[in-house]
């Protein structure tokens, strides 16, 4: 039988009867906390389990349920959003008897901020209702211009059992048009709970988004950067070998100390990157303010503190308009968050923005660049992306394109790591502008069309220069073209790749340079008087030439000479000793032939055998030694095998 695994949370106003409400479909009390019971409300997070059958589905299937009841007092608020940061579908939850509250309120709205479009309405204490036709009217009417305008309300009563089985049946209608959790290949799981069991060690637990975990695998804590594996896994007390999205999932991670983690935490891999203290995103106030947010309360200021939730997590951070020096409710604007302390973000993930007093939500928004940076936060590079991603938050090609446009060329590896989009999505998306001529691949690096090409034709211009300036040369030294480029250069590896790419195009590299193929190193015009006095002197006397000094007694003669050792007319045996490479040639032969007949030498019988002086042998012997032709055992040289 196919399982389906979805996660619920329920939302709605304090006293609403949410926990009962779980208690009453599941036949588990959320409310686990002595103090709970004791105060008769609902203080921190919850879980339940639930299946229904999956009626829609022609094969044999059921919805496996995490269920999390969630806060609805005023003060527990933070604890509500670290619940519902990776829900699928909310169970919002309005008493009959009391309508619609100020947390009913708030909390739609931060459902919204995160995207949550899947809904069903229980509308509880049904049989306390006067008029059950008019408080669904009402309900419904305060329901417009949200996610939820459409979404079932059911009247249920946890005293009389009314609406308790429709209301299963509703959830599992609903669920069976809701996308299943998505599996991009980026398993993280924001911490909810941390404890410890005796001869268990350390549990985390939360609800795990974006891929799968598995017994044994390697992973990381975040922000922390601690590295662990996990000794093994349970969904709903049931060990397993395997978690994946949209399951409650409960890690043992026996290698760490309960005290070392933390609600807020997150668990990843360690090939996903690390956190970030700054993040830029698209924020957005409320067009619905809560009743209390009047007058001034309803102006955000840039600078101004307040807190952060994103998945489990909530810091304080600085908010920074970019294009704006406030914000009023209704209005949206690019931001960038400066945060107390680093957490793990992704670029599409979504939060909440509470005042710092965390009596209110102001807001909510996506994160556009989860690795910001403040100096590079106001340029006109970093005010494309994010304008061109707040347009297209969830469309990969938007993303791709726009880091490709403002870093000019980076590893194809790290390409949107820290996101929302699948390797596959990445991908496509960049097939798509390769196809357009708006990307290029380069080995391991991919680039902006535009940028790289302009950074190709430099680099040919740069060595076309050289050698109209200089044909004599072989190249144009890489040292050189790294240092004209520097500034157009993504890093050391992207000058690799542009090389590599060169040497595609009709150049190649020549030792420490890189010249055109078709380049054939020349004389010019000053030079070849001196160059034709060297080879005259190297060719009077080929195996007893002249010293260095003596063939290159001034600037010009240098010059010249330089030019014959590049283009292998001649060879350095030496600093002091230069030969023709015909000379140097025949030499060798020579070598070769005595030591084959002979077996083997001394450097006195081969310059005999030579017919030069040993000012002109030993360097010789010594080359030959340093290139493999021969070998030396003592005073004797033998014929290298």
């Amino acid at each position: 039988m196919t399982q389906n695994h979805f996660i619920i949370a329920t939302a709605g106003h304090v006293d609403h009867g949410k926990s009962a409400l779980v208690k009453a479909l599941t036949g588990t009390d959320p409310d686990r906390l002595p103090e709970e019971k004791a105060r008769g409300i609902t203080i921190d997070l919850g879980f339940a389990h639930l299946e229904l059958p999956a009626t829609r589905n022609p094969q044999p299937s059921t919805f496996q349920l995490g269920i999390i009841d969630v806060p609805g007092h005023e003060d527990f608020v933070k604890n509500m959003v670290a619940g519902v940061g990776s829900i699928d579908l909310a169970l919002f939850v309005v008493a009959a008897d009391d309508g619609w509250m100020p947390q009913t309120e708030e909390h739609l709205q931060i459902l919204s901020y995160l995207d949550v479009s899947h809904a069903v309405v229980a509308l509880t204490k049904i049989d306390l209702a006067e008029d059950e036709e008019a408080v669904k009217a009402q309900l419904r009417k305060q329901l417009t211009v949200s996610p939820f305008a459409e979404a079932p309300i059911v009247p249920t009563s946890v005293v009389t059992g009314r609406g308790l089985d429709e209301l299963k049946t509703t959830l599992a209608l609903v669920l069976s048009d809701t996308p299943p959790p998505r599996d991009i290949g980026k398993p993280r799981l924001p911490v909810d709970r941390v404890f410890t069991l005796r001869g268990i060690g350390t549990v985390v637990t939360g609800t795990l988004t974006g891929g799968t975990l598995h017994r044994g695998q390697a992973v990381v804590v975040q922000p922390s950067g601690q590295s662990t594996r996990v000794r093994s896994l349970q969904n709903h007390n049931r060990d397993v070998e395997v978690s994946g999205p949209g399951m409650r999932t409960a890690l043992n991670l026996p290698d760490l100390d309960a005290d070392s983690l933390q609600r807020g935490d997150m668990i990843t891999l360690p090939e996903r990157g690390g956190p970030s203290k700054a993040m830029d995103v698209v924020f957005e106030r409320s067009s619905r303010p809560m009743a209390s947010q009047t007058g001034a309360a309803r102006l955000l200021k840039d600078g101004t503190l307040v807190r952060i939730h994103l998945g489990s997590t909530n810091v304080p951070a600085h908010v920074f308009f970019l294009q704006t020096r406030q914000l009023r409710a209704g209005e949206r604007a690019l931001a960038e968050l400066r945060l107390a302390f680093p957490v793990f973000a992704f670029a599409g993930d979504r939060f909440i923005v509470r005042d710092w007093s965390e009596q209110t939500t102001l807001g909510g928004g996506v994160v556009l660049d989860p690795e910001a940076c403040s100096k590079r936060f106001r340029t006109e590079p970093q005010r494309q992306l994010l304008e061109r991603r707040a347009q297209s938050p969830k469309d990969a090609t938007a993303f791709v394109q726009s880091q490709l446009e403002r870093d000019g060329a980076v590893p194809g590896s790290g390409l949107l790591v820290k996101s929302r989009f699948s390797a596959a999505e990445i991908s496509r998306a960049l097939a798509l502008l390769a196809a357009e001529g708006k990307a290029i691949a380069i080995g391991q690096w991919v680039a902006d069309g535009e940028k790289w090409r302009a950074l190709r034709q430099a680099a040919m211009d740069a060595i076309d220069a050289e050698h109209r300036a200089h044909p004599e040369h072989p190249g144009l030294p890489l040292s050189e073209l790294r240092t004209a480029l520097e500034k157009s250069l993504p890093d050391a590896d992207g000058f690799d790749a542009l090389i590599a790419d060169l040497c595609a195009q009709g150049f190649s590299q020549a030792g420490a340079a890189i010249r055109r193929t078709t380049h054939r190193p020349a004389l010019p015009p000053h030079l070849q008087a001196a160059a034709a006095g060297i080879r005259a002197a190297l060719s009077a006397k080929p195996l007893e030439p002249p010293s260095r000094k003596e063939l290159a007694p001034d600037f010009l003669r240098q010059q010249a000479l330089r030019f014959l050792l590049d283009t292998a007319e001649a060879i350095e045996l030496g600093y002091e000793v230069v030969m023709s490479m015909d000379a140097f040639v025949r030499a060798t032969g020579t070598v070769k032939l005595f030591l084959r007949e002979h077996g083997s030498a001394t450097a006195s019988e081969l310059r005999q055998a030579l017919g030069t002086s040993r000012r002109i042998v030993i360097p010789l012997l010594e080359r030959l030694d340093k290139d493999g032709v021969t070998s030396r055992a003592g005073d004797k040289r033998f014929l290298k095998k």
